[in-house]
């Protein structure tokens, strides 16, 4: 049998060295993620008979949130329970950490009724590839039929924000067929694990 010499398997080790530190230097350095559940307290949200948006994006909010421990992620939510936070305080709040990533989490409704799918908003150009990155998955699991990125210039929570700011909306509540989806125990672990799969890839590629 033709043994290679020691120098190749020295210059593979020595390679794979070198690419793993690339990849560490190419990775995001994100400290803390910062999530937002929307509305809370006398604020509803968008509501339809006796579904709440409020009550909807805790739930999401707190399976993003144990998602992302599981990967050793530290987090801050701007509400743990039914109560209300300002937006500018939302906003605040994320401001406190150094190398963070904020999050609010949506469900959207309109006044017709066919409206449907996800939409995710940013600001700035950071928030513009984490909201990228966390479209394509909710895209990808969710699979809805419309959704697209904004810029949103208008929203407290992203404007008043200094680290990369992304608003997600979830689906429309508005939507029959799409809100008994949204009441699902599957959909709604499949909205969170799209946005931690998502703040993973903008950790981890440029």
């Amino acid at each position: 049998m033709h043994r290679s010499p020691r120098w190749i398997g020295k210059l593979i080790l020595v390679l794979a060295f070198l690419m793993a530190a690339t990849w560490q230097a190419q990775a995001r350095k994100i400290a803390r993620v910062v999530i937002d559940p929307g509305h809370g307290g006398k604020d509803k949200g968008a509501h339809r008979g006796s579904t709440f948006e409020k009550h909807l994006t805790l739930n999401v909010a707190r399976r993003v949130e144990a998602l992302l421990k599981a990967k050793g992620m530290p987090v801050t939510m701007t509400r743990r329970s039914d109560r209300f936070v300002s937006l500018t305080s939302r906003a605040a709040i994320a401001n406190r950490y150094s190398n963070a990533v904020f999050v609010s989490i949506h469900f959207n409704a309109h006044t017709g009724t066919r409206l449907k799918g996800v939409e995710t908003y940013y600001y700035g150009e950071q928030g513009k590839k984490l909201a990228a990155h966390v479209h394509l998955r909710l895209l990808s699991r969710l699979k809805p039929r419309n959704g697209d990125t904004r810029q949103r210039k208008d929203l407290a929570v992203l404007n008043k924000t200094r680290c990369p700011a992304i608003l997600v909306e979830c689906g429309y509540i508005s939507n029959h067929a799409e809100r008994k989806r949204i009441l699902s125990s599957d959909y709604q672990y499949n909205c969170a694990k799209a946005i931690v799969d998502g703040i993973w890839a903008y950790k981890t590629y440029r």
